[in-house]
């Protein structure tokens, strides 16, 4: 299971750049299925510019760092943008930072990851996947609990795309 995040106000569409987003929601995402296992509020951040937020890394004011916490287990956030230090930080947290059209609905990208999951496609979907499976080897790791009663059946197999 990868834990995936969506920078979104709505939850339905990633509508949202992660620097700024005051909501982040959270899928556990496996073949078939996509269950909401969080959703994190945060103080909308103000635009300051690159020069007013030089040294803020790791400051009370640093807006990232609250949004870098809540997302620590996760394997990827996507928003509908991400400067470059946000990257860079996600990127250090082992976090795959993925930009995607504003707008674009989450539903379709569960399907994409459950597809990625299931049949390949996306690197960093089968970089994760490999990475999760030698940890649960190791670890033994059993099923994650239920979600927030927000379930998702999704696509497995190219069969089940519509035509």
């Amino acid at each position: 299971m990868l834990k995936i995040a969506f920078a979104s106000n709505d939850r339905a569409r990633v509508n949202l750049h992660f620097g700024g987003a005051d909501s982040l929601v959270v899928y556990d995402v496996s073949a078939g299925w996509a269950d909401l296992v969080g959703v994190g509020q945060f103080v909308k951040a103000d635009p300051t510019g690159t020069s007013i937020r030089a040294g803020l890394e790791n400051t009370a004011q640093d807006k990232l760092a609250a949004k870098l916490e809540f997302l620590k287990d996760c394997t990827a956030v996507y928003a509908a943008n991400i400067g470059a230090s946000a990257i860079r930080r996600l990127m250090l947290a082992g976090i795959q930072p993925i930009i995607v059209d504003e707008g674009h609905d989450i539903v379709d990208l569960l399907n994409e990851v459950s597809l990625a999951i299931c049949c390949g496609g996306l690197p960093w979907v089968e970089y994760a996947v490999a990475k999760a499976g030698s940890a649960a080897r190791v670890a033994g790791a059993g099923a994650v609990g239920a979600g927030m009663g927000e379930r998702y059946e999704l696509i497995t197999s190219i069969g089940d795309l519509p035509d």
